[in-house]
């Protein structure tokens, strides 16, 4: 990430913000069986339990992430987008990081996620590993799934 790009609590107002949303889910419904679409809709994003953060380069949003809270002590990662402009560009890896960081001010004991199985989602996975993120067995409301993999980090 570059001196220029700034990441920021984001209250989902601005219309780059939903845009990036609405590619987000629209990808999700595309890549996965409806039944394994777990991503959050914009209302779901707004619930008091969850906290977003987005990526900016002056005006342009580069990604956006989502921390939900699933018990005090264990957060889960959500929403995890960038901007087909900013790939390749370590935005993701910086993102996670704060996202990580502020889990770990907030005492969580643990970060987990889940992800599709399908070659859309390879890199994802690879950044996840990268983090230090390893698979588990299904948390929170989840079960098991052939079009999902789950993932979990020990903070």
């Amino acid at each position: 990430m570059t001196s220029e790009m700034r990441i920021e609590v984001d209250d989902l107002s601005r219309p780059e913000v939903r845009a990036l949303l609405t590619e987000h889910l629209a990808d999700m419904h595309a890549s996965s069986p409806a039944e394994s679409v777990h991503a959050l809709d914009l209302s779901g994003l707004s619930r008091p339990d969850v906290s977003v953060w987005t990526v900016w380069d002056a005006n342009t949003l580069w990604g956006i992430a989502a921390l939900k809270e699933l018990t005090p002590d264990h957060g889960e990662l959500k929403s995890m987008r960038t901007s087909a402009a900013a790939r390749g560009r370590g935005v993701a890896s910086s993102l996670l990081d704060h996202v990580l960081d502020d889990a770990r001010r907030r005492g969580y004991g643990r970060v987990s996620l889940e992800t599709g199985t399908q070659d859309y989602f390879a890199a994802a996975r690879r950044l996840y590993v990268r983090h230090g993120f390893v698979e588990c067995p299904p948390f929170g409301v989840y079960v098991l799934d052939p079009s999902s993999t789950f993932y979990s980090l020990s903070l």
